[in-house]
């Protein structure tokens, strides 16, 4: 979206440089929550080749960076995925594309609540305590909470705490692989197994099992563009900002078949061993334990429940920006359009956005659900959602390319057809071959996203109206 005068930054600020907006992308991405759960869905459906199958999502992520990387190398200001996509398809299209990231953002918010439950319960469980049943449901209303005084006070210290105390939590990642490998090469480890390299093949699987597998994988990379909207804080965005998103997916690429790879070989690589991975409340906790000691598990579980809640504080504000910028330009209840005259806060937006996602985990949990379940229930809904709309920057991309005065040259169409060929394909595969409640989140990703669409055809001044102050970008 097009820049304020309210939120540019004051002239004489220091700029960014690459490596800075590089470890803010990584930092939205929450690594330590991505692997400390997004492993354990991948484990239950193709075994000892979880780390294969973050490699094929590694590999889809850079299709799809590209449509980031070189639109972002041609516009002039910060960027997003509904503003590529409105510059280069048309307005509807980056309405239609910032609806369904509206649909990432309220089901990402509340996985996020369910993740917080998870290692809480987790640190709960390293220090011995006993858990009562249900207990769980206080978690995501105190972080709803605390998440709702913050965001209403416009806290970025608090956000830039918990983002510090991420890269710490990386580190602490690191060294625990490192030590996880050293003992299973050195025959030290509690696997029966012993370093298996197999884990980096298919290992038996079919690749529809690893393309299912591979969007639990997807969505550890969510957030990698968050970059983008720090343009104006560099001293050559075009250079700067590219260039950055395509690192911090490499680096997480590499980072997490990694830290992979050492997680299936500490489980051990057998039925028990993968077993015990794929039943896993989180991974790196249990792993802490198992090869360094409680100290250790405990630190990483709240290292990874304050992840957990920067992610959050995140993943809330951007949402309620979302849907006051929607009200703003005409879709909407009108009392989201609001902002308090001091803070230029949208108050009410940001009540909406923490009632809606509390509201929405209470629900699964009332419903019997566990706190592991309702954070992969959402989580996936939110990936798909995201499939959606990063296939319409991907979209976008291919005709941007194909313009007779394109600066691009043509053969490079091959990176963002594949990309779209590779988020037709993951979806695709959640609609056949799964099972219940699996089965339903394509269908949940697709009714909202078809909402988005529906508005699009029935109010199509209103969207092009929309889609165009979305989209205040200049592109060369």
């Amino acid at each position: 979206m097009g820049s304020s005068t309210i939120n540019s930054p004051p002239s004489d600020r220091k700029k960014l440089s690459t490596w800075e907006v590089t470890a803010i992308s990584v930092g939205f991405m929450g690594p330590v929550m991505a692997m400390s759960l997004n492993g354990i869905g991948v484990a239950g459906l193709v075994g000892k080749a979880v780390p294969f199958a973050f490699a094929i999502a590694f590999a889809g992520t850079l299709f799809v960076a590209y449509a980031f990387v070189r639109l972002l190398q041609r516009v002039k200001h910060a960027g997003s995925v509904y503003a590529l996509a409105g510059i280069t398809i048309g307005p509807k299209s980056g309405f239609f594309s910032g609806f369904a990231l509206l649909g990432t953002y309220v089901f990402m918010t509340t996985c996020i609540l369910g993740a917080c439950s998870v290692f809480f319960e987790a640190m709960l469980q390293e220090l011995g305590a006993q858990t009562p049943v249900g207990l769980w449901l206080l978690i995501p209303i105190i972080v709803s909470t605390a998440g709702l005084y913050l965001n209403l006070r416009n806290s970025s210290a608090a956000a830039r705490v918990t983002l510090a105390i991420g890269f710490v939590g990386i580190l602490a990642m690191v060294v625990l692989s490192v030590v996880i490998l050293v003992k299973v090469t050195g025959g030290d480890s509690l696997a029966s197994t012993s370093l298996d390299f197999q884990t980096l093949t298919p290992a038996g699987n079919s690749w529809s099992a690893v393309m299912t597998a591979s969007v639990f994988a997807f969505l550890s990379w969510a957030g990698f563009e968050s970059g983008s909207s720090l343009g104006e804080e560099t001293a050559n965005p075009k250079r700067t900002v590219p260039l950055s998103l395509l690192l911090a997916v490499i680096i997480g690429g590499f980072l997490y078949v990694f830290v992979m790879f050492a997680q299936v070989n500490g489980f051990g690589t057998d039925e028990k061993g993968v077993a015990m991975f794929a039943e896993s409340s989180s991974t790196l906790t249990q792993l802490g334990s198992m090869y360094i000691g409680q100290w250790f598990s405990v630190l990483i579980s709240v290292i990874a429940f304050a992840v957990a809640f920067g992610a959050f504080l995140s993943s809330s504000t951007a949402t309620s920006r979302l849907i006051h910028t929607l009200a703003r330009d005409g879709f909407g209840p009108s009392t989201f359009a609001n902002r308090d005259s001091k803070t230029f806060i949208p108050k009410s937006s940001v009540w909406a956005t923490n009632i809606i996602g509390l509201l929405l985990a209470l629900a699964l949990g009332a419903a019997g659900r566990t706190s592991v379940e309702i954070y992969y229930w959402y989580a996936t809904i939110a990936t798909l959602c995201m499939v959606v709309a990063y296939g319409m920057a991907s979209v976008g991309a291919i005709k941007f390319i194909l313009k007779k005065d394109s600066s691009i040259p043509r053969w490079e169409t091959i990176f963002p057809l594949l990309a779209v060929g590779y988020l037709v394909y993951v979806y695709f595969i959640q609609v056949v071959g799964q099972e219940a409640p699996y089965t339903y989140f394509p269908w949940i990703s697709g009714a909202w996203c078809l909402l988005g669409l529906i508005i699009v055809l029935a109010k199509p001044r209103l969207a092009n109206q929309i889609g165009r102050k979305l989209t205040k970008e200049d592109i060369e």
